[in-house]
């Protein structure tokens, strides 16, 4: 894309979004007040008026027609009020209830596999299908999006965590610099057929001290991880802050801008990387079958018979010495000025990154998650009650917000800081980074920081997850898809699973909705990622991940917008302006447990 055509986009996108800024900055918040709202029967209170049905303890799902709160069970006609919701006999609600749901365990496996494959959570899908489909009440299908998404994002670490990095042949010599990418090396594959890549890679090992192998990683970049999850989740505690302050319309509205936007970029990315995997591919193509007709050639032109066999072999064999040849050639201006002491270094590197289980790694991982999910359940948050009762009018409310930006923040300074170093380090000593791989420096983990900070802003403001941000971000870094797919995949992981278990103690989610399609998630994330990854690497077209990346926010752009006109509908196409941001809940209108006894007393059955 060119310079001029990249400041129209995003003069559009800014166009758009200080449109719709500057309509809710001329809006009363007061025109659409709670006396233009609906209110529904709790049935469990005997007939208080709420609200909202996620009041209503043990009846979340709302029936706007007879405008009742009412309770169902998963795949059951049992429980009061389970038809509510349709004017046809219980015959026929039964099974168009059952239907549903079994149309939704299918969506929901097969959505899991390419959400996970690609390295998004699909909140972007779950959440338009659990209303649209499963009619859930928006909190919810909320809180039953997360409980998918961590069993997807489970199912998806089950399969990535023994993963290896799809260059699995890295060399300890310092290769060829890369012209088009500055402190990076050439693929050693490149240009090369199948014959000539074996002897090349023959040769790699027959040279050199003896001490020579082939490094690997894991597909699961660490380091990166360490420094862009906590940083987009500090940007997202304060993107949720905004949120409070838009109205519905509003954040409903700018996620479907933004995720429209984003869609159009990843797939422009999707079209040069698909362009350049067929060309490489083409290439490949082209030069084994090169090979094969030199051989042929000089095979027929020799007598048949034993000769034949003993001509062709020396031909196999000749073109293999000269591959060799050609690699000696290259490798000796290297190993002449080879420092021991820097190849030792080098290959300490190689070593250190080649281990598929970094403990130490994985432990900062681990104590980043406790650290944030200590403070989630203490301050509340994603439509959830605080677990101590601390409410936006307490100052240990605003004491526990700030824990959460200290606690991301310092995880993200101190590992942009140590990756530098270490990128440093490894630059002293010639170490071979890869095209895909990201330099670390202090220009980079700035601009990097920045970034995946005001990423997160926009995945907490739109209530989107960061995998939908961050894998194109990944990808406009030039990091390898399966590698960026299953990085994002892993933190998606450290977000949904503390996120889940609040929604489900809270009791807006029903227990076993929660865990059936957790499991359903596990089971489609597992299978699916394994089918895709292996069509990939069996292919070479890892352009197809940010192809199905581009298509799901693309839906999840079309579920946003559905949802925006649904509610717009509902509430009578009222536009409210800006909200306070300490709103308490009037416990006068809420229908906690406790009044349940109260209620049985002063209306009895």
């Amino acid at each position: 894309m060119t310079p001029i055509r990249r400041t129209i986009s995003a003069a559009s996108l800014a166009f758009c979004i200080i449109t719709l800024l500057e309509l809710a900055s001329r809006t009363d918040a007061a025109s659409c007040s709670p006396e233009e709202e609906q209110l529904f029967s709790c049935p469990n209170c005997g007939g208080i008026e709420v609200s909202d049905c996620g009041q209503c303890d043990g009846y979340l799902f709302t029936d706007y027609r007879r405008s009742v709160c009412y309770d169902r069970k998963l795949f059951s006609n049992e429980g009061e009020g389970n038809f509510l919701w349709v004017d046809i006999d219980l015959e026929l609600a039964s099974a168009v209830l059952i239907t549903a749901e079994g149309i939704a365990s299918i969506l929901w496996f097969l959505t899991s596999g390419i959400c996970t494959a690609c390295g998004v959570g699909g909140g972007g899908i779950y959440v338009p299908l659990g209303i649209l489909l499963m009619r859930f009440p928006p909190k919810s299908s909320s809180g039953l999006s997360q409980a998918s998404i961590f069993g997807a994002s489970l199912g998806g670490i089950l399969v990535n965590i023994s993963k290896h990095h799809p260059n699995e042949h890295i060399r300890d010599t310092r290769g060829v610099p890369s012209q088009d990418h500055p402190g990076k090396i050439l693929s050693y594959e490149k240009d090369k057929g199948p014959a000539a890549i074996e002897a090349d890679r023959a040769a790699y090992l027959d040279e050199g001290d003896g001490k020579r192998k082939f490094y690997t990683r894991p597909v699961i970049d660490y380091d990166m991880a360490l420094f862009l999850a906590p940083m987009e989740m500090a940007g997202a505690v304060l993107g949720v802050i905004f949120q409070r302050l838009f109205p519905d319309w509003l954040f409903v509205s700018l996620a479907a801008i933004v995720l429209g936007f984003t869609s159009y970029k990843t797939f422009q990315k999707f079209i040069s990387k698909r362009k350049k995997d067929k060309e490489e591919r083409a290439t490949f193509l082209r030069l084994s079958m090169a090979e094969s007709s030199r051989i042929n050639t000089e095979h027929n032109t020799e007598h048949e018979g034993t000769d034949n066999t003993e001509t062709a072999n020396g031909t196999i064999e000749m073109t293999n010495l000269e591959n060799a040849a050609e690699f000696k050639k290259m490798d000796s201006s290297e190993s002449d000025e080879d420092d021991p002491i820097e190849l030792e270094k080098r290959r300490h590197f190689l070593q250190d990154d080649s281990r598929q289980y970094p403990r130490e790694k994985i432990s900062y991982l681990i104590l980043l998650w406790i650290g944030l999910t200590v403070i989630t359940f203490l301050k509340g948050g994603k439509g959830v009650d605080s677990v101590i009762g601390v409410t936006c009018k307490d100052p240990g409310y605003y004491v526990l917000l700030a824990a959460q930006f200290l606690w991301t923040l310092g995880f993200a300074a101190f590992f942009g800081v140590k990756n530098m170093k270490m990128t440093q380090a490894k630059q002293a000593v010639n170490y071979p980074f890869l095209e895909t791989d990201v330099l670390w420096d202090a220009k980079g983990v700035t601009h990097y920081a920045g970034v995946t900070f005001v990423a997160g802003v926009v995945a907490g403001l739109i209530g989107i997850g960061g995998g939908m941000v961050l894998g194109p971000l990944m990808l406009v870094m030039g990091v390898h898809p399966s590698v960026s797919t299953a990085t994002t995949a892993s933190m998606i992981l450290l977000t949904s699973s503390s996120v889940a278990v609040m929604f489900v103690m809270s009791g807006l989610v029903p227990w076993e909705y929660a865990i059936y399609f957790f499991s359903i998630c596990l089971v489609g994330a597992y299978i699916g990622k394994t089918k895709i990854d292996a069509h990939v690497k069996r292919t070479g077209m890892a352009s197809i991940l940010i192809g199905c990346l581009a298509a799901i926010i693309g839906l999840a752009t079309v579920g946003c917008l559905v949802i925006l006109f649904l509610n717009l509908d509902n509430s009578g196409w009222c536009i409210g302006g800006f909200k306070a941001f300490c709103v308490i809940k009037n416990e006068a209108d809420a229908c906690p447990v406790r009044l349940l006894i109260e209620a049985e007393d002063l209306f009895p059955h």
